[in-house]
């Protein structure tokens, strides 16, 4: 028998009804209003490390958690797995790499982005409820990579939570008129809410078969209170259009056949930097950037391992009203060039001994405020070596 659950929100209430599952909703999710017309409520999770933060340890379970889920299936190869900008992209490629740690082979990770890259073949979709709803997936940049891409067997979708799937559909039929040959599609959530109906209308609209994993399932209903003074605010955050491609340098966006893993030495030039793991007992707080947290998560587990106590949590445009699960809001410039609000929800700055902000833009005055801001430690990624995986952090203090 499902259980309901009433939430309210300045925008409206919120109506769950849950299907029994092992693990208790309080554990996985938070409740928020968003800033938006279209969709008026957000589902916060609380083991992603987007608008909470969460320790490392926690991420890699639920990671692991949602891969054997995966696994109990078969799997044919090749597959190719895709982390949903920009919430998802940092449990997509958590989930892949834990596939691949549990032996799938074959495999490719990509990310769907919103940034523009000029010249660059791409799918287009959109995802119409977002705060910025346009979403490409670009081909592969190496040659081996590109054919997997257009050639796999298994689509496997990675995103936080599902409302109604219409997204996916649309990136379903965006993808098969470049690989009709699609045989499986796996649509992973840590929580999926789509009625029964959005579900066989995808399944039926993809024409292949559909496999639906998640921790915890059921169906919800909103009712918009229509509170003029909230429903009147407005936030640009679609970016100016301008090509981004120099800027960037997490590779997820052009496919990645194999987790990536630190260069030799990266943590051991951090750790001066830090002081003893047990010299304060509060954790540090590793902070990753839009779509571009798999970096910060990465370190953070890496610091875990050993003996700090980490928490990790992403900085993110999408716009949200203070209130139920949002205790705070920090409002800050993005680092991207586009000029828009960026933020990053819930921090305490006095709960850390330290924070480190992974990013992969230059260390331009968006960077730099930030890193003055919190008196904080700048970790630039760069992939040194694609075809052996390495990458590393370039650590400054300002």
């Amino acid at each position: 028998m499902p259980k309901k659950h009433t939430i309210p929100l300045a925008t409206g209430t919120l109506h769950l009804n849950l299907i029994p599952g092992k693990i208790p909703l309080h554990r996985l999710l938070g409740f928020a209003a968003r800033v938006s017309s279209k969709r008026k409520f957000l589902l916060v999770s609380k083991v992603l490390g987007k608008h909470y933060p969460v320790s490392p340890k926690m991420m890699a379970w639920s990671y692991r958690a949602l891969a054997r889920l995966v696994l109990k299936q078969k799997i044919a190869a090749p597959s190719l797995w895709i982390g949903m900008a920009e919430t998802a992209t940092g449990l997509g490629y958590g989930v892949f790499a834990a596939a691949c740690h549990e032996g799938v082979q074959d495999a490719l990770f990509m990310q769907t982005t919103r940034y523009v890259f000029e010249g660059c073949d791409r799918l287009e979709f959109e995802e119409a409820h977002s705060h910025a709803t346009d979403f490409f997936l670009y081909y592969p940049e190496q040659t081996i990579n590109r054919q997997l891409f257009q050639t796999a067997r298994t689509l496997v979708l990675v995103d936080d939570e599902i409302s109604t799937g219409k997204t996916f559909l649309r990136l379903i039929k965006a993808y098969q008129v470049v690989n009709p040959q699609l045989e499986k599609v796996f649509i992973v959530s840590l929580v999926n809410f789509a009625h029964a109906a959005d579900r066989h209308f995808l399944e039926t609209e993809s024409g292949v078969e559909v496999e639906w994993v998640c921790f915890r399932e059921g169906v919800l209903h909103f009712d918009d209170s229509h509170n003029a003074a909230l429903d009147g605010i407005t936030i640009n955050v679609s970016g100016n259009g301008g090509c981004k491609k120099h800027l960037l340098a997490w590779p997820g966006r052009f496919g990645m056949a194999a987790p990536l893993h630190w260069q030799a030495g990266t943590l051991e030039r951090l750790l001066p930097l830090l002081g003893a793991g047990d010299a304060d007992p509060r954790p540090v707080l590793v902070l990753g950037t839009g779509e571009c947290n798999p970096p910060a998560i990465m370190l953070g587990r890496e610091l875990e391992r050993a003996g700090y106590k980490v928490k990790v949590q992403s900085t993110t445009r999408s716009p949200i009203h203070p209130g139920n699960a949002i205790g705070s809001v920090c409002q800050f410039t993005d680092n991207y060039d586009d000029n828009i609000p960026n933020f990053l929800y819930n921090l305490d700055l006095s709960a850390y001994r330290q924070i480190i902000l992974c990013h992969e833009t230059p260390l331009n005055d968006a960077v730099l405020s930030r890193l003055h801001a919190w008196q904080a430690i700048s970790a630039r990624f760069q992939l040194t070596n694609q075809s052996t995986h390495d990458a590393t952090l370039h650590f400054f203090r300002p």
